[in-house]
């Protein structure tokens, strides 16, 4: 699943007429950066909320042809990342019984070339396959002083020596959640359709339970919030 909904309230008033997935970096749209790392991990079922401007998502999606298989979800209420997979799973879109990935539509992630261990969503889901059972929830982190357009003052998670993580939200953390998980679909059973509600919840949850762990990234990764990060990019990084 790709989040997709949000307003972009800071990317004002560029998201006045455009919702922020479809903001062009290098190109291309926010969103299409993301399922083409998707689409590069072979993943060919995605889902993509919208809820802001949702037309320019629904007509965008069908121009690509990769992933195969793109449904919109549309959400008539804002219903936050934790909401939207609800919401997706009460209306089949998603696999009621198998683990799924999600990722922010928000952010733009690249490999190393060559890359030893895979793409990132390769190492996701090799990581996922060697914990079995002993996870509910992987999380994709970058490292804090790596994470481009992010403020600094504000991280996620430690990790312990077997990746379990600890969400710390302060200066100190050494990692911030870079925005592509994998996660089981029974840990929104809890909740109901139209619910709104963070993924952080779930996340909580699952550290409680000691079942939260992460990946480090081996690649790039930036963050995208105002008008002037997309400005700083086209300067710095393009």
């Amino acid at each position: 699943m790709v989040f997709a909904a949000g307003k972009g309230t800071r990317m004002m008033p560029l998201t006045l007429h455009t919702p922020k997935p479809m903001l062009e970096v290098a190109g291309e749209p926010l969103l299409g950066h993301t399922l083409n790392r998707l689409a590069q991990a072979g993943i060919e079922n995605v889902v993509v909320n919208a809820h802001h401007l949702p037309d320019a998502i629904a007509n965008y999606l069908p121009t690509r042809s990769t992933p195969r298989n793109l449904i919109l979800s549309p959400e008539t209420d804002l219903l936050e990342t934790g909401g939207g997979v609800k919401l997706a799973l009460s209306k089949n879109l998603l696999a009621t019984r198998a683990p799924f990935i999600a990722a922010n539509a928000d952010i733009l992630w690249t490999d190393q070339p060559h890359a030893a261990h895979g793409t990132a969503i390769d190492r996701l889901i090799a990581r996922w396959n060697e914990l079995a059972d002993a996870v509910d929830v992987l999380l994709l982190l970058t490292p804090a002083d790596k994470a481009w357009g992010h403020d600094s003052a504000n991280r996620d998670y430690s990790m312990n020596a077997q990746g379990q993580l600890t969400r710390l939200s302060n200066p100190t953390a050494d990692y911030i959640f870079a925005g592509v998980q994998i996660t089981r679909p029974e840990l929104y059973d809890g909740y109901q359709p139209g619910d709104r509600f963070s993924n952080l919840e779930i996340f909580d949850a699952a550290q409680k339970n000691g079942r939260l762990y992460g990946v480090v990234h081996e690649g790039g990764w930036y963050h995208f919030s105002t008008p002037q990060s997309l400005q700083r990019f086209a300067m710095e990084v393009a």
